[in-house]
Parts: C-alpha cells; structure tokens; sequence
C-alpha cells in the first residue's frame, strides 16, 4: 500500500498571473498537478507525439487557447522553447494564465528562449522535506534520499540505479547538453565523492580525465537542470581573510551516496558528510516552500575555521555534527565567527537526544528539535 504524503509546496497564483515550476525530474510536480489542478488544461511535452505536434507547430498553441479562461499547463516547456513565445503573446493579448514547469533551465538560456520578462512568477519544488515525511530513520534516507519515487520503494537502490542510467545520462545527452556520456558519467561520481566541498575544477578535471572548462561546463549543466546546488562563501568579514571558493552539492543525499558508492552508518566520516548534505536539503527547502529570497552561505577563514551555513545576514550560524556527543572543541569556528560581530542564533545541529546551551549562548539542538524550529518558524529568519 502507497503511503500518502502531502506536499508542503502551494502555488498562490491569482487569476492573473502565470508562473514558472522549476525542480529536478521526478521531485513530483506532475503528480501534483494532477492532484491540485484538476481543471487545468495540460499540455504534457514528455508525451512524444503531443511534443511532435507543438515541436513542428508552436503557433498551434495560439490558435487552440485564444480566449481560453481555464489555467493552461505546459509541463516540461523546456523542450520546446519556441512555446514560449506563444505563451506571452497570449499573456498579453488574451490574459490567459499558464503554469510552465521544466526541469532544466539551460537550453531556454543558451537558446535565449523568451523567459517573460517578468511575467511570470517563480516557483520551485524540491524533494521531500522533514514536515512533509516526519520521522525518518536517518541511515536509510541517507540511501533513499528525498525524491518521492525513491524514499517510498521497497528497493530504492534499483530506482536510484535507473535514474542515474535513464535521466541523468541519457536523457541529458538527449537535450545535446552533453556528447561525451562516458566522461560526464565518470564526471558524476567524483562530483558525489566531492560534493559538500569547495570547488576545485582542477583537480576533479584531473580526475574524470576531462579539460577544466568541460567540467565547469558540467558543474553548470548540474546547476541549470536543478541536479546540482552552489552554496556561496561569506564574504563580509571585517577582521579575517576568508576563503572566497564556493561549495558545491548535488541535489539529493540520496543520489550523492549512490554515485559515490558511500553507505553511509551514523558515527563515521560518511555519515556526518551526509548529514550536513541533508540539512542543507532542509534549508533550501524552506527557502524555496517559505523564504525564498533567504541567503544561505557559509563561512570559512584562511586560517582553517569553518561553519557550515549561515542563513540571512548573520540570523542564524549553523555547524553539523553527524555525532551523538558534541564536545567544546565544536564550537570553535562558531566562536571565531562571532568575534566578527553578533549573531542571532549560534546552532549546532547533531545527535544529540536533549537540547542544551552553552554558557556563550551557543545552542546544541538534536536535528528534529531544530528542524521543528526552522519550520515552526521559531528562529524567526528574516524578522
């Protein structure tokens, strides 16, 4: 029997105005809307022969929706980015309203694809998230990871075996994003071994044995088909020199681990790299669902201190420890950084089963007590 979750993302659209669905293959938007627009007309670009019709004859569009008063769904517009055109003229001069999602961003950019210019609204949808799904045994998420078909199969393992295999090889290679499927295949799994990293294009160039501007060239391709997420560094220290590289991660723990071959056990290395993959997912989930002009960034000196995020401008410094004690030596960077002026909250997020603060006022909160925090809105982030 299926389990039911209900999606925390919601679409507030007025009835004039359209918007953009962005979010990685299989995040469930789809599905979505066949569940929440029943009265939309869908028009699905995925379906090959209603892709040939639009493909050879985008007009088609204007001639089938003038004076159409019902919500117009194009998903994966993407594919036929001449719709687009289609799109606002009706916008324009029959006030239809359309929902166009898509799960890559970048042959709508390199073929300087008509975007709207403003409008439409911007909406993403990520994998599941702790309000969605609850309690969660974290070793098997780590396996699962977060995308819907994945984290409820009984053999998640295979499923994640063939998205690698069907989406994020061939059909990437279908959208001519990329010729060269082996290298950017073994581009992949050094990307998931490195991800949480600062981004170092030589030595992964090295190691897929590819040029460094092909894999600047991937790590945009993972970031434009919303498989791949830059966190920036935090650049406004008045009193350090601090690292200006950003950090990079794939979408989904999930996928990271099965790339990477890592299965990762709580209390080793693997396991604390993951868990602060998979806050991270948390954050940006609820930057895209609640706060999505958010900052995430994180902080690290030249001289070796680092904490993982920081959200907002200096609301909340946040560290990951992927163990079930944290000790003082933990909150070393969380010091440093204070020293560069207050902050709101000083977070360390981990195992731990009690929440506790230290006399500094620095906060060690059990994951689910923090992430009921988060999304209970009790830091207050951007108040």
């Amino acid at each position: 029997m299926s389990k039911i979750i209900s999606r925390m993302f919601e679409l507030n659209l007025p009835r004039n105005r359209s918007a953009f669905l962005w979010g990685p293959r299989k995040v469930g938007k789809t599905h979505w809307i066949r569940n929440h627009l029943l009265d939309a007309t869908v028009i699905d670009l995925l379906n090959t022969d209603v892709f040939a019709i639009y493909a050879s004859r985008p007009a088609l569009l204007r001639d089938r929706f003038r004076h159409h008063t019902r919500l117009v769904v194009i998903d994966e517009v993407q594919k036929v980015p001449a719709l687009l055109d289609e799109v606002q003229w009706l916008i324009e001069n029959d006030n239809v309203q359309f929902l166009l999602t898509g799960s890559s961003a970048r042959k709508l950019k390199r073929g300087h694809a008509n975007l709207l210019g403003g409008r439409a609204w911007r909406r993403t949808m990520v994998p599941f998230c702790y309000p969605e799904i609850g309690g969660l045994d974290l070793e098997e998420a780590m396996l699962s990871g977060f995308l819907p078909p994945h984290f409820l199969s009984p053999d998640p393992q295979e499923d994640l075996r063939a998205y690698i295999a069907d989406y994020l090889k061939e059909e990437i290679a279908a959208e001519t994003l990329v010729r060269n499927i082996p290298s950017f295949h073994e581009f992949l799994r050094i990307a998931a071994i490195t991800s949480s990293e600062l981004l170092n294009y030589t030595n992964v160039a090295r190691e897929a044995g590819v040029s460094q501007n092909t894999v600047r060239t991937y790590f945009d391709i993972l970031e434009d088909t919303y498989l791949g997420i830059r966190i920036a560094p935090w650049k406004k220290s008045r009193t350090r020199r601090l690292i200006q590289t950003e950090k990079f991660y794939l979408f989904d723990v999930g996928v990271a681990n099965y790339l990477s071959g890592r299965h990762p056990k709580i209390g080793s290395a693997d396991f604390g790299k993951s868990f602060e993959h998979y806050i991270l997912m948390e954050l940006k989930a609820y930057q895209a669902y609640r706060n999505p002009d958010l900052p995430i960034a994180f902080f690290r000196s030249a001289s070796g201190y680092e904490v993982d995020f920081i959200l907002g401008d200096r609301e909340v410094a946040i560290e990951v420890k992927g163990s079930a004690r944290v000790h003082e030596g933990d909150f070393r960077s969380l010091h440093a950084l204070a020293e560069d002026g207050p902050l709101r909250h000083r977070i360390v997020v981990s195992l731990e089963t009690e929440p506790r603060t230290t006399e500094e006022g620095i906060e060690v909160l059990p994951w689910r007590e923090f992430l009921e925090r988060l999304w209970g809105e009790k830091l207050q982030i951007g108040r």
